[in-house]
């Protein structure tokens, strides 16, 4: 061994020693005989460092899994032999081996056995029981082994070829027949043995049991010894939380209804008598949190029985399951209830399945209701928050508390397909005695009040919000209770999470204002003023920014009266806030985007004239504009490069915030019904100068180019004067990204205004061609991936532009090009189609090659064009599919493929007869294929129903495959 090496193996050696030391280990991992000499340090004891050793089991691990068949029999044997003979000196030592190397042992011994099990080492358990007998440090490594053996065969988390799941199979098959009564009587011995002496192994047995327990046969460990010893350990404080989880796996076992059902009954009753369901006087939260988890599977598995034997029309029968279930009730509404969230997490999906038991029940009783109520009661409390959640900085704990939340509301949900009536009773008395006296409430009371009703609106579902309509009893309660909620003041609470709740239940429930709007005044106070966008809090703050915006868009016909008062008071925080004067504005750009959208909204949604409309609007982006001229200027003088990206990042606001007022037009009411072309005109001349600016251009162009989008879509051909020298700016010093995002943008003028700007396409082609081939072309790092996936999708971009040419009727834009052009971008698409292994661009390039065989294939096409076809495109269709990275299981590929279909049939379509000779004659031919599947081909390509012969190409390639 290379001492200078392994001295790397040290956490605390230094970065060379490392790197040397993972070098060395690449290195043994190909040499053919470096095992060897890692086995025999091991069977000698040669090293005493623990690295060392883990070392010697990783090139160990690697020999048996990956090369273990290129061995001969001896070797085999003497891998064997070592482990063995390391077992046997483990049982000598004077100090057990650190846990991280039995581990790697016990890992090594796994993948060994099943390796070896089924063929060459049938005796394995019976080798390893005769060496470590009950010695306490060959018991832990026999369970360890036995852990390692259960996640090779049944760990659903660990990714299995089919060919391993089968051996899988069979080694468990073979187990079963062979071992598993041995394994399961030495398990009984090691638990008699241990229980009251040594904790540790105790508890790894247990863990054993209840992971071999899903695939023995049951009756080995559910039977009156182990049963009475398990029950026994549940007193036993350092061995109860294994014992509960184990108990769990046994009651979790798929078996027969009515033997669940008497097994889970009988360990009810010894657990009852022994005083384990009187919850109150446990404190110990870790044991009630798995006690919690096994009842919850008691219950459920009596519900899965109930749930059979109904369906097996067993009345009787279930009607005892049911009888078990109702007895658990009790129980599991203490556990639920309990303070601590984990044990009465646990409990929850027993109590969800038993509700979907009631509600299934055609009648309840008076104890299933008053069961009902007391869920109820109970997910009520337990939604509350606690006094220690932190609602400034949210850590773990609280995020596990918003995950609980989840789980209470689904039971809420449920609760209301049992009992609606009862839900919205007991939601509303909660509701309005606390908010009768909310001044003096706790926050988290009056937070959970209001919660509730929120969560009613899905909990009680109606459609498109109508709550306040319909059934009368319900909606005069959710209107009294909103009524409650806009005129108690309940609003001015200090705490952010009341303050945030009310806000999300007046958006929710939007619907009230529309039957009352007497309270759409007192409810916009509250959103503009401290309480709402200028509250004390940033996160409450960005939240209403968001909830304002639609609050204003839902009511927008309710808001005319308020327009001008509202853009008034809205007016500082649509300040564009400059990066020099350390100004802190109340929002970020993020949350401004929504005042402007809502500002946008406001405007036009009003009642008011054109030319109205048009002045609030130019008062509103008046001074985006004049900021952006401002800084724009700075911009180009500014030195330092933090400084200009600060400055961009301010130019790309002030863009973003006149793109996003642009989203309150609609088809009914357009920028020009509205009077305000002009004004968008104007910041498009504002912000186009900003293209050429050659600082800080990723960023400008990005900005740029958006409101080019939302433009084209708002002023249509009002825009097209601009797009030239836009396009022009846009192509300046290009790299992949940019030209990725510029062609969308001409791909949508294209597509919008087709023959329109059919002379500008004609002009701007060929550069915009030059400019992505220059970047293709460009050359790169063999292994630099990020660039390879720059490349191929510039190359998608590229086809998806020449797919909107041709699919927008302007194939003569190309054909005005020049031959050898034309030549060229034939032959781009004819590679894109058969040698880049990526089946979408593939997919694309048939489509345009389909497309010009249409327009140009017939007998008046363009010169030369047919002969294309047939020295091209035709050979296309099957180069493509025969590739082996072509693969015809992948789902993007054969839509690839079937694209190649409509390709081969539309060239039939245009040359007719002559297509099918020149396949039958000399294209197939030539590719080796026989006379009767030429034949064959040529009848399917005939077929006048297109799917047929889709159907037929996929069958024709993959038979053709080697």
């Amino acid at each position: 061994m290379d001492e200078q090496a392994l001295l790397g193996l040290n956490p605390n050696a230094d970065s060379d020693f490392r790197q040397r030391a993972l070098a060395y280990f690449e290195q043994l991992k190909i040499s053919p005989d470096a095992w060897q000499v890692c086995a025999e340090a091991l069977a000698q004891r040669t090293y005493s460092d623990d690295h060392i050793k883990f070392f010697c089991f990783q090139v160990l691990e690697h020999q048996v899994k990956y090369k273990y068949s290129e061995l001969t029999t001896v070797q085999q044997q003497l891998i064997r032999e070592t482990l063995i003979s390391w077992l046997q000196a483990q049982m000598l030592n004077p100090q057990p081996e650190k846990t991280f190397i039995r581990n790697k042992a016990a890992q090594v011994f796994a993948l060994l056995f099943v390796t070896e099990y089924l063929t060459k080492w049938p005796k394995f358990f019976f080798d390893i029981l005769s060496v470590v007998d009950l010695n306490p440090r060959g018991v832990d490594l026999y369970l360890r082994i036995l852990m390692a053996i259960d996640s090779e065969l049944v760990d659903r988390d660990v990714v299995h070829t089919s060919e391993e799941a089968r051996r899988n199979t069979l080694i468990k098959d073979t187990m079963r027949e062979q071992c598993i009564p041995n394994l399961v009587e030495s398990w009984y011995q090691i638990l008699q043995n241990y229980q009251y002496t040594n904790s540790e192994v105790t508890c790894q047995c247990l863990e054993v049991v209840g992971a071999y327990v899903s695939w023995i046969d049951l009756s080995l460990i559910a039977n009156d010894r182990f049963i009475n010893m398990l029950l026994g350990h549940m007193s036993i404080e350092v061995l109860r939380e294994e014992a509960c989880d184990c108990l769990f796996e046994i009651v979790n076992k798929g078996m027969d209804p009515v033997d669940k059902m008497k097994l889970v009954e009988s360990l009810c009753q010894v657990l009852q008598s022994a005083g384990f369901f009187i919850i109150d006087q446990e404190e110990d939260v870790d044991f009630l949190a798995r006690f919690s988890k096994l009842v919850n599977g008691m219950g459920q598995s009596l519900i899965v029985s109930w749930t059979k034997l109904i369906k097996n029309g067993d009345i009787k029968n279930a009607q005892e399951a049911l009888q078990a279930i109702e007895t658990k009730v009790a129980l599991m509404l203490q556990l639920l209830i309990h303070e601590d969230d984990d044990i009465s997490s646990n409990i929850i999906g027993f109590c969800y399945d038993y509700l979907h038991i009631l509600k299934q029940l055609s009648v309840l009783s008076d104890q299933q209701k008053a069961n009902v109520e007391a869920i109820m009661l109970a997910v009520m409390k337990k939604l509350t928050y606690d006094e220690e959640y932190n609602f400034e900085n949210e850590g773990e704990d609280e995020a596990m508390f918003v995950e609980y939340r989840k789980q209470l509301k689904l039971l809420l949900d449920r609760l209301a397909q049992v009992s609606p009536e009862l839900l919205l009773a007991s939601v509303r008395r909660v509701f309005s005695s606390t908010l009768q006296n909310w001044q003096t409430t706790r926050f988290m009371e009056v937070e959970v009040a209001i919660r509730l009703l929120y969560m009613l609106a899905e909990a009680l579902p109606v459609s498109h919000g109508a709550h306040f309509s319909g059934d009368v009893s319900k909606a005069s309660a959710l209107q009294d209770m909103m009524r409650t909620l806009v005129t108690s003041g309940v609003s001015s609470y200090q705490h952010t999470s009341v303050t945030l709740e009310f806000f999300e239940t007046v958006v929710r429930y939007e619907k009230f204002f529309t039957v009352e709007p007497q309270h759409i005044p007192c409810v916009l106070m509250a959103f503009l003023d401290h309480r709402g966008l200028r509250h004390s809090s940033a996160k409450v703050r960005s939240r209403t920014a968001y909830l304002f915006s639609r609050f204003v868009k839902s009511l927008n016909k309710q808001m005319n009266p308020f327009i001008e008062d509202i853009l008034n008071r809205i007016q500082d925080l649509l300040e564009l806030s400059p990066p020099e004067n350390g100004y802190q504005s109340l929002l970020s750009s993020d949350d401004q985007l929504f005042i402007y959208e809502t500002a946008g909204v406001l405007i036009v949604n009003s009642e008011y004239p054109a030319e109205r409309k048009q002045a609030l609007m130019r008062n509103l982006l008046t001074p985006l504009m004049e900021k952006f001229k401002i800084l724009l200027e700075k911009l180009m003088l500014a030195q330092d490069e933090e400084r200009q990206a600060s400055l961009a990042d301010c130019l790309n606001h002030a863009v973003g915030f006149a793109s996003r007022t642009s989203k309150a037009f609609s088809n009914k009411q357009t920028v020009k019904q509205c009077g305000c072309s002009e004004v968008y005109l104007d910041c498009l001349q504002t912000f186009l100068p900003a293209l050429s600016c050659p600082l800080q251009k990723d960023i400008l162009r990005s900005g740029v180019r958006t409101f080019l989008h939302r433009m084209i879509i708002c002023l249509e051909e009002e825009v097209l004067p601009f797009i030239p020298s836009a396009s022009e700016h846009m192509l300046k010093d290009c790299e992949a990204k940019d030209l990725q995002e510029f062609i969308p943008l001409i791909n949508q003028i294209t597509a919008k205004f087709k023959i329109q700007v059919s002379p500008f396409l004609q002009q701007m082609f060929m550069p915009l061609l030059h400019a992505i081939f220059e970047v293709l072309l460009r050359p790169a790092e063999e292994n630099d991936q990020s660039a390879a996936l720059e490349k191929q999708m510039l190359r998608r971009s590229y086809f998806a532009f020449l797919q909107t040419v041709t699919g927008s009727g302007m194939s003569e834009v190309i054909a005005n090009q020049g031959v050898e052009n034309v030549e060229r971008i034939l032959v781009t698409v004819i590679q894109g189609a058969v040698e880049y292994p990526d089946p979408i661009a593939q997919k694309t390039c048939f489509i345009i090659l389909s497309k010009l065989v249409e327009l140009w294939g017939g007998k008046d096409g363009p010169v030369g064009f047919a002969d294309f076809v047939y020295k091209h495109i035709v050979p296309a269709c099957f180069l493509a599919p025969l590739k082996q990275t072509f693969d015809l299981a992948d789902a993007q590929t054969v839509l690839a493929l079937s694209e190649c279909a409509v390709t081969l049939k539309t060239i039939h379509l245009k040359r007719g007869p002559e297509c099918v000779q020149y396949l039958q004659q000399e294209y197939l031919p030539s590719l080796q294929v026989a006379p009767e599947i030429i034949q064959e081909f040529c009848q399917a390509l005939q077929q006048p129903d297109a799917k047929v012969f889709k159907n037929y190409l996929k069958v024709f390639f993959q038979r053709a495959r080697p």
